[in-house]
């Protein structure tokens, strides 16, 4: 895996598994209207080898808001309990079938200037469709350094959003349903207002991946952008929910080689609930 690369085939992973400097980390999470408990299902079966990342454990506490970036030092602390140290590949996963929660994992590290991260294309569902081989049980790594470098270019806040209704230089992306986002589908959290922010265009993160879990063809992905008037040539901010599935669009757009994008934090859990931001419905 170059410092370059964004995705992953399993049978690249299958081949480098046990290289030394390769750690491969289990980032599944679950809407708690799923019914699926992620720890326990990493316990059942993980890749060999894997490490599980609690999300909702190691997002920041310092807020109300949920899955917002932790502090530089304490994401450092998490990575390197997890055996995770400046020198090493990361290969993320998740079990939902269409990386809900891996391409989180994947910007965090990169966000705290882990470059040599990629995404597990197809996830755990690929993985085992191919009957390759899984392990049972927690472990327990040996500690590393790790070192947090903040790329601040790939997140953005509320007052960035408001700033670019005046100015809008940025084109923002939005990741959840067509339903959620038209405001026809109630929210999964209460107190959030349906919706979306105005201007903003609507890629589902769900309409870039095939049936085995797999992200699409790059000239696919551009059409799916494109079709929701995208322009693929100027910057683009992503959102949804809680800041979880928009970083899949950044991950499609990373494989398109999109260079100017990032994920807006905070996402509908604050804009939808704040009283003072403008609220869209219908398409975009």
């Amino acid at each position: 895996m170059s410092p370059t690369s964004t995705i992953v085939s399993t049978a690249w992973l299958a081949d480098n598994l046990r290289s030394p400097d390769l750690r491969v980390v289990d980032a599944s999470w679950y809407l708690p209207a799923a019914g699926r408990d992620a720890w326990n299902e990493y316990l059942d079966g993980h890749i060999p080898g894997a490490v599980y990342f609690d999300l909702d454990a190691l997002s920041s506490h310092e807020t109300s808001l949920p899955h917002m970036l932790p502090l530089p030092e304490q994401f450092a602390r998490a990575a390197g309990a997890l055996g995770i140290g400046d020198q090493h590949q990361v290969v993320v996963y998740d079990g939902s079938g269409v990386n809900l929660s891996a391409g989180r994992i994947w910007w965090m590290f990169r966000v705290y200037g882990h470059t040599d991260v990629a995404v597990l294309d197809g996830g755990l569902k690929k993985w085992r469709a191919e009957g390759r081989p899984m392990e049972t049980g927690a472990l327990t790594p040996l500690p590393a350094r790790y070192t947090p470098r903040l790329d601040a270019g790939l997140v953005r806040t509320l007052a960035d959003l408001l700033d670019n209704l005046v100015n809008p230089v940025t084109q923002v992306v939005d990741a959840r349903s067509a339903g959620r986002f038209q405001g026809e589908e109630p929210e999964p959290r209460p107190g959030l207002r349906p919706g979306h922010i105005p201007g903003s265009r609507n890629v589902p993160y769900t309409s870039l991946v095939a049936a085995d879990g797999t992200l699409l063809t790059p000239a696919e992905l551009r059409r799916r952008f494109e079709q929701a008037g995208v322009d693929l040539t100027r910057p683009v901010v992503t959102t949804c929910g809680s800041g979880v599935t928009a970083c899949q669009l950044l991950l499609a757009l990373d494989v398109l080689g999109h260079q100017d994008h990032a994920v807006y934090d905070g996402s509908w859990s604050e804009w939808g609930a704040h009283p003072d931001t403008p609220v869209a419905r219908g398409p975009a």
